[in-house]
């Protein structure tokens, strides 16, 4: 428990008073710490403020109530500030500090409820957030999202300012449909500008801007991975042994088959050099730090691999020549199928404005290709092979629920794979302890 009283401590006939702060800590010790404020009295009037007979004088009388009343303020905010505080920081500095605090308070800039302002807010911090990564800087990616989310929010808005407080569950039902109605956005892609929004209103809401309670319950859900894109064991063979004439189309089939035998995605793939190729404990490995989630993944070389780069690693390209060879590869190997999924179609808004979408619709496979075919082929064709924790460890999934879900499989085909498992345990021991069939003979006369 801590108290304030004030003393007048100066030879001059009018000066400030003194301020002490008197407390006592865990250990019963005491401590007396002195600030000086900055409201002056008259040393008269300090003198006598406490006799009896001055205080039945009326202009005295007023004068103590006016000075008792702003002495209080100050120490309601001592104390206040020392409630707040670890007892063991309580120094003469500290004591000083709030001193300085109270007469010159730091003004709160408040943030504007204005749900456009909120998401500025952000973007104009992006430098000093913490990021998923547990760093500090919001990655560009996430920037440009957020930029996004601004324009598309200022459009579907129209002249009326939308208010942090006016996103309710009515409001994301409608934000969703004109997503995915009138700007003909995926629903991966809605959904995800809906789960953007929510994390502004809880931005806005840390900041002490008023919120709706409903905007949490706004349905954000990632939906499950649909016209799951891989390349089988079959259709690589078909690619490894097409005919192929460019140069462009034999490095980035190698990038390709590379690509499908490492589980990473295309800019981690495209990065990787001799450098990366290491020795540990005898064993010929890969090593790399992911872009997205900055972790450390080690693939073993596999025998596969060795094949693919026994000429030598492919040289560099950018991920988007990546994207256009391969298709062209898959082309030529009659990698054919038609196939529901989804492709990047520039959509006419009238008055020769066009932007891009991703159309659904049915397509010959190798127009659905991109660099992202390689990983999710790894990890689908190795599913029920490789151990689940070990296609984990290689494509960096922190859960088998993220996994399952990225190659599309359902915990029916997970039960499967257990089931499947224990009946090669079954047949094996079998085969290990052969048991003698005794067939049984009917007694005859």
């Amino acid at each position: 428990m801590a108290t304030i009283n004030f003393l007048f401590r100066s030879t001059r006939k009018k000066a400030p008073l003194t301020a002490r702060l008197l407390f006592r800590d865990e250990n019963k010790e005491d401590y007396t710490l002195s600030a000086k404020t900055k409201y002056f009295v008259d040393a008269e009037y300090w003198k006598n403020h406490t006799k009896k007979k001055c205080n039945e004088v009326a202009d005295f009388k007023n004068k103590q109530f006016e000075v008792n009343a702003e002495l209080q303020k100050i120490e309601n905010f001592i104390i206040d500030a020392f409630n707040n505080e670890n007892i063991t920081e309580v120094t003469k500095d500290w004591f000083e500090n709030q001193m300085h605090l109270y007469y010159n308070p730091i003004d709160e800039v408040k943030q504007s409820d204005i749900l456009t302002d909120a998401i500025q807010s952000i973007i104009d911090e992006a430098e000093t957030r913490k990021n998923a990564k547990g760093g500090i800087g919001l990655s560009k990616s996430r920037i440009n999202n957020l930029v996004s989310l601004k324009k598309t929010v200022a459009e579907y808005q129209g002249k009326n300012k939308l208010k942090v407080k006016d996103i309710n569950v009515n409001f994301g039902k409608d934000f969703l449909k004109f997503l995915l109605e009138k700007k003909k956005y995926q629903k991966s892609t809605a959904l995800k500008k809906v789960a953007d929004l929510k994390t502004v209103c809880n931005d806005a809401e840390l900041n002490g801007i008023e919120t709706n309670i409903q905007y949490k319950k706004i349905n954000s859900t990632k939906p499950n991975n649909e016209n799951i894109l891989y390349l089988s064991p079959l259709e690589l063979e078909k690619i490894s042994n097409a005919e192929l004439t460019k140069d462009a189309h034999l490095n980035a089939r190698k990038w390709l088959l590379l690509g499908c035998n490492l589980g990473q995605r295309g800019n981690d793939l495209l990065q990787l050099n001799e450098n990366n190729f290491v020795t540990r404990n005898g064993y010929e490995v890969i090593e790399l730090k992911q872009q997205k989630t900055d972790k450390n993944v080690t693939i073993p070389v596999l025998e596969t691999t060795k094949e693919i780069i026994k000429s030598g690693l492919p040289y560099h390209i950018s991920i988007q020549k990546f994207n256009k060879h391969i298709k062209e590869i898959c082309k030529e190997a009659n990698i054919d199928e038609k196939i529901q999924g989804s492709k990047i179609t520039v959509i006419e808004k009238g008055k020769g404005n066009t932007e891009k979408r991703k159309i659904n619709g049915l397509y010959p496979k190798w127009e659905l290709m991109s660099s992202h075919v390689c990983r999710r082929s790894f990890a689908t064709n190795l599913y029920g092979t490789l151990p689940t924790p070990l296609i984990m460890q290689i494509t960096a999934h922190s859960s088998e629920k993220m996994l399952l879900n990225y190659i599309g499989k359902s915990a029916l085909d997970y039960a499967q794979q257990i089931a499947d498992f224990y009946t090669l345990q079954a047949i094996k021991e079998n085969k290990e302890n052969p048991m003698t069939v005794i067939k049984n003979v009917s007694n005859q006369n």
